[in-house]
């Protein structure tokens, strides 16, 4: 049987809840509420009860009747009639319909009182809530009690669809229209993807990359035979697979670029499984024709054992020979993109509210977060109230690739915007709500979500220790905090390092973000027995000094292979390290001078520690390491020197390197032997 609560047991036996609720409290039956929930036994007692009374009084009424009787029965008919009437009229007016949730303000209009009013009944129940907050059915269905309301839950069919389905549609056919591919270049590193993509925007991004990686994601929109082509950059390492993976859930074809003289390699198969997985067709590049050593035959060979079978062999896989240093096959391969683009009839219905993904989000010094998306439906505007994961907002402009701004964006078309209350998680979905209420309210209540997970603290932890514990048991998970320069290395960076999991330790990010690494992000390591994690930032010079302290690991890299390796090396019991980085000190740029012959020359205040002639340095700017290298001259006045101390003013010089600036900082640091 399913248990009754008091108020719906009141009912069923015809009488207030406070007189039941009286009743219980003359049997000793311990209740606070007309909410509590009352065992069987305790439903049959008093029913048994109630009934009993009332036969009682039905007798004793009997034996007061008179010889008018009928007279009266029929006046007392009348009556109840009458009275039946007001009663049903009054509780179909005393009933309200809610959901699991309703704000206060609309609690208040449903039942007629003041929100004020009732929010001071709320803080009776100590229940905190302002007047846009949420409150649970049960305590809005013991509010609307004292207020003479019965409350009764509904199921819509939207409480039963889930939040994206609700912010999410299918269009009706009818009104979809073409709209241009999106493409997503893939590969092993070092094939020719940047090579290949800069062939074809007529741009150079390799150059500036960190080991000829791309490391954050891109878009740019390219026009050939007045059609467009959307082309989508993701990263070359096998690390990124996270950030590929993203890329072929908003990608309609994956352009698969193998090098002619190397042939299939891990990242390659890798790639293949990727766009299979998403069903996204693939059209092979076969790039560096023009090298001596090139055998495009060998490659359609090798990839004809992962299922792409050229259409020459009586596949369906479409061979593109081109060659991104001469330039030799691009307008072939677009004409490729084109042609298999049309054969998918992509559309999109641009009238309605727009969604889309966030391919890349960081938070810049001047203008806050960015995000840049790719719209996938609908037709996004200047002054849409949008949401994006945990981050809400109002667009207040919008950039397209080329350093435009522009008011709208239709499907597939890349944007930049601005205005979101923070720094989105790349691959999150940019829905466009009715108005900022309605992204602040689902931006909240994702947050909440967020915040039911607790950390427990352990013994502090470390990478060279980490075998040691696994033998012995001692280490379940490893939990590691991932801090880096833009959202997209983070979301790749996490996924690859928690695929190195085994069966002896579970690899878990508890947290990660954009920036330097804080005393906040060390203080969450130390109490959560976690490693953290740097790519392409630094700590903070207290952030380092509580590290120390607190005995937590930070390892920052530049080169994404350095932390897999470092961690699987851990994971798998090889972790041999030959050399450890000391930190010797940091000095503020206070001002540059160019000096004809030599370079630019920094005027440097060391803060901290020492500079000596043959450390190593890296230059932070806003904690974001811009350059790593060695020192070309140092200075006090004009002789050189070989440190200067704490304090102390000189000038420096940065081998081969000139892009300083005042406010740089720079850190200087050895490395040195580990004992083993």
């Amino acid at each position: 049987m399913t248990k009754i609560r008091v108020y719906q047991l009141a009912k069923k036996l015809g009488m207030s809840s406070k007189e039941l609720m009286m009743k219980l409290h003359e049997l000793d039956v311990n209740i606070e509420s007309h909410m509590n929930t009352l065992e069987d036994e305790v439903v049959d007692l008093l029913t048994e009860l109630v009934n009993e009374e009332k036969e009682s009084k039905d007798k004793k009424e009997n034996s007061n009747k008179n010889s008018d009787v009928k007279d009266k029965k029929k006046n007392m008919q009348k009556e109840k009639n009458e009275d039946n009437k007001n009663i049903k009229e009054k509780s179909e007016k005393n009933v309200i319909n809610i959901g699991e949730k309703i704000t206060v303000k609309d609690l208040a209009d449903k039942i007629k009182v003041n929100p004020t009013q009732l929010i001071s009944q709320l803080i009776t129940l100590g229940v905190m809530a302002a007047i846009n907050q949420e409150i649970d059915f049960d305590t809005a269905s013991i509010v609307a009690a004292e207020y003479g309301y019965e409350v009764k839950s509904i199921q819509t069919e939207e409480d039963n669809k889930s939040e994206e389905d609700l912010l999410d549609f299918e269009d009706d056919p009818e009104t979809l229209q073409p709209r241009p591919p999106i493409v997503t270049v893939m590969g092993h590193v070092d094939h020719g993807k940047t090579s290949l993509l800069d062939a074809i925007r007529k741009t150079n991004i390799t150059a500036k990359e960190a080991g000829g990686i791309t490391q954050h994601i891109g878009a740019s929109t390219i026009t050939i035979n007045d059609k467009k082509i959307v082309f989508l950059d993701t990263p070359g390492h096998e690390a990124f697979t996270s950030m590929r993976a993203r890329g072929a859930q908003v990608t309609d074809i994956a352009v698969l670029v193998v090098a002619a003289d190397d042939g299939v390699m891990p990242q390659t198969v890798e790639a293949i499984n990727h766009a299979k997985a998403a069903n996204v067709p693939i059209i092979v590049a076969i790039n560096k024709i023009d090298k001596y050593e090139a055998n495009p035959e060998r490659v359609k060979q090798e990839l004809a054992e992962y299922g792409l079978l050229p259409e020459e062999w009586g596949g369906d896989t479409i061979f593109v020979p081109v060659s991104a240093l001469k330039k030799q096959g691009i307008d072939e391969l677009l004409e490729m993109i084109l042609l298999v683009a049309e054969m998918q009839e992509l559309k999109a219905n641009p009238n309605r509210k727009a969604m889309g993904t966030i391919i890349e989000a960081k938070l810049d010094k001047g203008r806050g977060p960015v995000a840049t998306v790719i719209v996938q439906k609908g037709t996004l505007n200047v002054g849409d109230a949008v949401v994006a994961g945990i981050a809400h907002g109002r667009i207040r402009a919008m950039i397209d690739d080329k350093g435009r701004r522009i008011k709208k964006a239709s499907p597939s078309m890349p944007v930049e915007i601005l205005g979101l209350s923070e720094v989105p998680d790349a691959g999150e979905h940019l829905y466009v709500v009715e108005n900022d209420k309605k992204a602040r309210e689902i931006a909240e209540n994702r947050k909440e979500k967020l915040r039911t997970e607790q950390l427990k603290a352990t013994q502090k932890i470390s990478l060279d220790a980490l075998f040691e514990q696994i033998k012995k048991g001692e280490v379940k998970d490893l939990n590691i905090i991932i801090k880096a320069d833009v959202k997209g290395s983070i979301e790749a960076v996490k996924q690859a390092l928690e695929k190195l999991s085994t069966e002896e330790v579970k690899v878990k990010t508890i947290h990660s973000g954009v920036g330097a690494i804080t005393e906040s992000d060390i203080m969450l390591a130390s109490a959560s027995n976690a490693i953290i994690v740097g790519f392409n930032v630094r700590p903070t010079t207290p952030a380092m000094d509580l590290a120390k302290r607190e005995k937590v690991d930070v390892r920052t890299y530049r080169i994404i292979y350095n932390a897999i390796e470092d961690i699987e090396a851990a994971i798998k019991g090889m972790l041999e390290p030959e050399y450890k980085e000391v930190i010797l000190g940091r000095a503020q740029v206070r001002a540059t001078f160019k000096i004809p012959n030599v370079g630019v020359v920094a005027g440097i205040y060391v803060q901290q520690g020492k500079i000596t002639r043959n450390s190593k340095i890296r230059l932070l700017r806003d904690n974001i390491v811009i350059h790593e290298g060695t020192i070309s001259s140092l200075k006090r006045f004009k002789d050189d020197v070989r440190e200067i101390l704490t304090g102390y003013e000189g000038g420096l010089g940065i081998e081969n390197y000139n892009d300083i600036k005042e406010g740089d900082v720079i850190e200087a640091y050895t490395l040195e032997e580990v004992k083993r």
